[in-house]
């Protein structure tokens, strides 16, 4: 990899920039950041801290204020007219809400090559921040991923009340605007004494957790005034227990340890 990263070919790197700290970068990401040419990033939702690892003489772009089609005309004049290489900076990982679905098609159509590189998500800083794993033996072994309807649909099938009826851990994103309707559909199938962790801007400077029982998710979202930028994490796994997984158990037998 570092021979391939030394001298970065002319194409689009869509690139993963975490949750917010410029430490949870992965090493892929922190070397096309220091090499590329050009950098998209999304300013509205990635710390500019993260654009001090680029080259002092790359041009930089904020993109919140443009539309898709200025976005990847950008991308292509970029690329195809004057061979540059491009990062275009997503927080989180890219694979979830982060809209690079259109972008990948309309790179494709108009043959411009383009990578896609993995970050953390909010997710996962949240379980190291609160020191828990989602997934505890005999007790939670699924983790939900989703997001109540707002001005995005979510489909029929994904509705969050037929989700929580697993009881799962459910991380819930881009839902803060409408925490009352998903606090009742929540309640619908997990015990009012759920923890919920409230996550704020995880690994911004302001960064914000608030760890509370499912009843009061609602209320403790208003008096933080958090109305974006914010995930929910809710989990068993969040209260005390004694589950064990198998794999270091002495009494397991495996293909590493007879």
């Amino acid at each position: 990899m570092e021979t391939q990263l030394n001298s970065i070919k002319s194409a689009v790197y869509i690139v993963g920039a975490g949750p917010g700290d410029p430490d949870l970068l992965t090493v892929k990401a922190q070397k096309l950041l220091s090499r590329a040419d050009v950098i998209l990033f999304a300013d509205a939702l990635v710390p500019e801290q993260i654009l001090n690892l680029c080259r002092p003489d790359a041009e930089i772009i904020p993109t919140a204020d443009k539309t898709l089609e200025e976005i990847v005309a950008l991308m292509v004049e970029r690329v195809r007219s004057q061979q540059k290489s491009l990062v275009r900076l997503h927080s989180g990982d890219p694979s979830l809400y982060s809209a690079i679905h259109e972008q990948m098609q309309m790179l494709a159509e108009a043959d411009i090559p383009f990578e896609v590189v993995p970050g953390i998500s909010a997710f996962q800083a949240a379980a190291a921040k609160l020191k828990v794993e989602l997934t505890v033996p005999g007790l939670v072994q699924t983790i939900i991923l989703t997001r109540i309807s707002g001005r995005t649909e979510v489909p029929t099938t994904e509705e969050l009340a037929s989700l929580a009826a697993h009881q799962a851990s459910l991380c819930l994103y881009l839902s803060a605007r409408h925490v009352e309707n998903a606090q009742a559909k929540l309640l619908e199938h997990y015990p009012s004494d759920t923890p919920v962790a409230i996550c704020f801007r995880l690994g911004w400077p302001d960064e914000k957790i608030r760890v509370v029982p499912l009843t009061q998710m609602a209320e403790c979202t208003k008096q933080e005034n958090l109305i974006r930028t914010t995930l929910y994490v809710i989990s068993p796994a969040m209260k005390a227990t004694d589950g064990r997984s198998h794999l270091y158990n002495p009494e397991y037998h495996h293909l590493f340890r007879a």
